[in-house]
């Protein structure tokens, strides 16, 4: 299979089921910035982290994956009960959004409480985790937008706030196993 094909030269890509778009269309800025994000979160694996983390990554990787392929799929393809154009894809559940929360809660248990919000940095491998939480909310938006203009199922919506907030968590995690320091937005009057 060659990597090419040509058919996107003109500026146009094909959805699940064949249906072709323009490469702007909001559905492709939606998986493509999930896409974006599993790049992301692929270099923040690839750091020195716990075991438990980089295996929880390649888990939310996975279910990236899966998210772009539901995003990937126009309502009436995937809608379709039987016949040789139905689409048979897998989909997020709540047991993948639980997983998060799990993580979350074991994770946070070991922090010290927030008392303000924190500046993003401290370490590299923060530094990553915070650009993946970023991306991941910029998915979140796109997702919503997309929404608002076609049906898209709710458990992605919840899924990448979820994952944002895990993300979060995780950079704190990262910062105490990294033995850097969390620095406090402090606001201050800013001279005119």
């Amino acid at each position: 299979m060659k990597i090419y094909t040509k058919t996107g030269d003109k500026g146009t890509t094909a959805l699940y089921g064949g249906t072709r778009v323009h490469k702007h269309h909001l559905r492709i800025e939606a998986y493509g910035t999930t896409d974006e994000l599993n790049s992301y979160i692929g270099l923040l694996r690839d750091q020195n982290i716990d075991t438990r983390s980089s295996d929880a990554l390649l888990k939310i990787q996975n279910e990236l994956f899966t998210i772009g392929a539901m995003l990937a799929t126009p309502p009436e393809k995937e809608k379709l009960k039987s016949g040789k154009d139905r689409l048979n894809i897998h989909k997020i559940s709540i047991s993948n959004i639980s997983f998060l929360e799990n993580e979350i809660d074991y994770m946070d248990k070991d922090l010290p409480q927030m008392t303000n919000f924190i500046l993003p940095g401290g370490h590299q491998t923060v530094s990553f985790c915070h650009i993946a939480r970023c991306v991941c909310r910029r998915a979140e938006r796109l997702v919503v937008h997309l929404d608002e203009n076609e049906s898209i199922d709710v458990l992605i919506l919840q899924y990448l706030n979820r994952l944002s907030d895990y993300l979060f968590v995780l950079a704190r995690k990262l910062t105490l196993d990294n033995q850097a320091v969390e620095i406090p937005w402090i606001p201050s009057k800013i001279d005119a």
